[in-house]
C-alpha cells in the first residue's frame, strides 16, 4: 500500500475513533494580534515569495489560495535534498523535508507579517511539535523558511509577541530557518483541496480551515 493510500485509510480510523477531534469546529481558530514588527506596505505592485510549513500541504496551499494579495500558492518540500524531495521519500520522515507552500503575494497588497498571521491562527497549530491533526512526523513540523534577514526579523520577532502574550496554552514550537531550495510536489497534489472537496481529509481537516479565514479574516478572504 502506498504511503499516499496510508493517509487516507488513517485518516477514516481517526474519523471513526474521533470524529469531533477530527473536525476543526470553533476551538481550532485562536485570535493572535497584528504583528508589531512587520514590513511596510509596498507602494508599488510586485512579487514576493514566502515559504511555510503547518503540517499537510494541502491544507496551507487551500488557506493562502484565499488570501487577499497572493498570486499563487504551491505544494511542495523544503529542508532537505532535491534527490528525496518526492512524496514516497519524504514520508517516511527521514529525509529532512516538511510538507511545505510557497506563497507568491502582492506586497502592495499584503505584508509578510499579516501572512505569518494568517498562518500561525487558521493554517495550522504552531504549537504541535512534528505533527498536525491526524499526521505525525517530521515532515509535518511547523517552519518558517526565510529568505531574507527581514523575513527572519519578522518572524521571529512575531513568535516572541504571541509566545509573551500567552495567546496558545502551551509554547510555539515553529522552527525558522533560513530556505535553501523549494522543491514544487507532484502535479496530483496541487490544488488538492480544490479538485478533491468531498474528500474525507480535505472535508474534515481542510475546509474548516480556509471557513475560518472567511469567518474571522473578512478584509483578507478572497473566494475562487
Amino acid at each position: 500500500m502506498s504511503t499516499f493510500s496510508r493517509r487516507s485509510c488513517l485518516l477514516l480510523v481517526v474519523m471513526l475513533a474521533s470524529a469531533i477531534a477530527c473536525n476543526a469546529g470553533d476551538n481550532a481558530f485562536t485570535t493572535i494580534p497584528n504583528p508589531a514588527v512587520d514590513a511596510p506596505v509596498a507602494t508599488r505592485k510586485g512579487e514576493q515569495i514566502a515559504v511555510v510549513a503547518g503540517g499537510c500541504f494541502w491544507g496551507i496551499q487551500a488557506v493562502f489560495q484565499h488570501v487577499k494579495g497572493v498570486i499563487n500558492a504551491t505544494s511542495g518540500y523544503s529542508g532537505g535534498a532535491a534527490n528525496t524531495a518526492q512524496y514516497e521519500s519524504v514520508s517516511t520522515g527521514d529525509t529532512g523535508h516538511a510538507e511545505s507552500v510557497k506563497i507568491t503575494y502582492d506586497p502592495s497588497q499584503i505584508t509578510y507579517g499579516q501572512l505569518l498571521r494568517v498562518f500561525f491562527s487558521v493554517a495550522h497549530d504552531p504549537t504541535q511539535l512534528n505533527r498536525q491533526g491526524p499526521d505525525s512526523g517530521t515532515q509535518y513540523r511547523s517552519a518558517v523558511f526565510y529568505n531574507s534577514d527581514e523575513q527572519k526579523r519578522i518572524a521571529e520577532a512575531y513568535i516572541a509577541q504571541v509566545d509573551k502574550a500567552r495567546v496558545f496554552a502551551r509554547p510555539i514550537v515553529t522552527q525558522v530557518v533560513p530556505l535553501k531550495a523549494f522543491y514544487p510536489a507532484e502535479a496530483y497534489h496541487q490544488d488538492y483541496a480544490v479538485n478533491h472537496p468531498n474528500n474525507p481529509y480535505i472535508v474534515y481537516n481542510d475546509a474548516p480551515k480556509v471557513a475560518h479565514l472567511q469567518q474571522h479574516f473578512p478584509e483578507l478572504y478572497v473566494g475562487k
